[in-house]
């Protein structure tokens, strides 16, 4: 606090992105530019006399075809537009009257102060007449107080199967209205979120209408900060590609369903970690549509320390992998199965990198390596040109949000999705686990270990190197290794700093800078 002033909660704050509707007129540029730097690298790589290693020659050639083939769906999606024309109506019943809509606001052992906001401002939210729900995994007597007082319907379960799945089936079984909204207990949404979500419903094939997921506590900086420029990419240029081929799939939160086509499918799947992903899966094998409103509508708390991260990451990781087979054998359009298969395949991204960082290694100590001698020293030429290009793609089509920390924090976490992938091999089971709304407030070392053990074995190589061969060659393998360490040093620092929780005038700043002190209801509200 600063002095007797409360902090204002972020979240009622008004929200300071908004994604375009259209790809810049840039990205089509770059994406010329790329298919000749492409040809060019590759052309040159996979000739014969390249062959270094032929085992360490065949990793690097799978690592990099794997990249070009994320890399080219990227430029294919967010270079798509979508030409439909918004709905003009909204949604209503037969009547007349506005339609009835259930709110859910699934939710197991979050603080009521992360609650409390979210249900209030369910309740008073335009456009429907509103049966909102809190669906209390957790059955704590303090909830169900809130949501008397409040003037919300309290719903608890004996037992807790299927996770959050399984909560809002549980509920969809004691409710009836034709549509059902969908908020993360720490997801506030806007009064004009039913207004908005409700108007592309008019077409009866929609099957449910998405809205961004929004960090609110991202302007604070540290991990929320960085969390939020990956979701910034996808909630932007990504999301909107993907709706331009109707390929766009349910989010867990923020989403507006119509109700016959949950039942279409038996509800959320309980069998997934992702339950929202393989849900859409299934609603368009059925042949419904989906639509994306690029539209904050709802603002929500990111993860705030690293281990919190992690297990987002994780739970995401292993439902998109463990979901892979589903997709392939799905009956879809060639297009929506591309698009499930581009985001499946991205959490395989730590493999490539994990290769990418053991070749200096090995060529230092063994002095083997993947590419010839004799070309080794032209690598880089041809290379450079081509991986710059592609991060200039990611930093137009993210227009401005997407960060170096964003990219260092995905980088220093390449081992959940290698332990991710391993475990959707083996058909481990993966569990639902509830990302932390608050940060821990303490080093979080483990959080990173696997981390720092890979930036200590490429200092220690690097320095073995610099010792024993001084060699132009191992000066080069020296310098991609400590470029690794500055990236995943960058990424893994959270884990090491003491989260002191967010700056306690940073919300008061922002409300004072964006606009007139008292002007706003929702932060007059905070300050009561």
């Amino acid at each position: 606090m600063s002095g007797n002033r409360p902090t204002i909660d972020p979240r009622l704050l008004p929200p300071d992105w908004s994604p375009d509707a259209a790809p810049p007129r840039r990205l089509r540029l770059l994406v010329l530019c790329m298919i000749p730097l492409s040809l060019w690298y590759f052309g040159w790589l996979l000739q014969p006399g390249r062959v270094g290693v032929p085992l360490l020659f065949g990793i690097l050639v799978a690592a990099e075809l794997f990249n070009l083939f994320q890399a080219t769906g990227f430029w294919w999606t967010v270079t798509r537009r979508d030409r439909r024309r918004p709905a003009a109506r909204r949604a209503a019943s037969r009547d007349g009257t506005p339609p009835l809509v259930d709110v859910l606001i699934p939710t197991f052992d979050e603080p009521l102060p992360v609650l409390e906001p979210t249900v209030r401002a369910a309740l008073e939210m335009r456009g429907a007449r509103l049966v909102v729900s809190v669906l209390d995994d957790g059955c704590r007597p303090e909830v169900a107080s809130m949501a008397a007082r409040l003037g919300a319907r309290y719903v608890a379960r004996e037992e807790s199967a299927g996770a959050k799945a399984g909560n809002i089936n549980s509920a969809l079984l004691s409710t009836g209205s034709p549509y059902v909204a969908v908020l993360d207990c720490d997801h506030v949404p806007r009064p004009e979120f039913l207004e908005r979500t409700l108007e592309p419903m008019a077409d009866e094939r929609v099957a449910f209408v998405q809205t961004p997921q929004y960090y609110a506590n991202s302007r604070r900086g540290g991990i929320a900060a960085a969390a939020w420029a990956q979701q910034a990419l996808f909630f932007g240029a990504i999301s909107r590609g993907k709706a331009a081929d109707e390929a766009m799939f349910c989010c867990g939160t923020n989403v507006l369903f119509r109700r016959t086509a949950l039942e279409s499918v038996g509800g959320f799947p309980t069998d997934s970690i992702t339950e929202d992903f393989v849900l859409s899966v299934k609603m368009h094998e059925r042949g419904w549509e989906t639509r994306y409103l690029p539209e904050v509508l709802a603002v929500g708390l990111g993860p705030e320390d690293m281990a919190s991260y992690v297990g987002q990451q994780r739970r995401w990781a292993r439902g998109c992998l463990g979901a892979i087979g589903r997709v392939l054998r799905a009956r879809l359009p060639l297009r929506k199965r591309v698009h499930y298969l581009l985001s499946s395949a991205y959490f395989l991204s730590g493999w490539a990198l994990l290769a990418y960082m053991s070749f200096p290694l090995i060529r230092i100590f063994t002095g083997a390596q993947p590419i010839a001698a004799a070309s080794a020293d032209q690598f880089v030429l041809h290379f450079a040109p081509y991986f710059c290009t592609a991060l200039a793609m990611v930093v137009v089509a993210g227009r401005g949000t997407y960060t170096f920390a964003g990219f260092a924090l995905a980088a220093a976490t390449f081992w959940v999705q290698i332990l991710a992938s391993l475990a959707a091999l083996t058909r481990r089971a993966g569990r639902f686990v509830v990302t932390p709304k608050q940060g821990a407030g303490a080093r979080q070392p483990l959080a990173a270990a696997p981390t720092l053990l890979v930036i200590a074995a490429l200092v220690v190589g690097s320095l073995w190197g610099l010792i024993h061969h001084r060699s132009p060659s191992t000066l080069n393998n020296v310098a991609f290794a400590l470029l690794h360490v500055t990236v995943l040093a960058s990424g893994a620092r959270w884990a090491l700093m003491r989260d002191g929780g967010p700056e306690p005038e940073a919300d008061e700043r922002a409300a004072e800078e964006e606009h007139p002190p008292r002007r706003d209801e929702q932060i007059a509200e905070a300050h009561r």
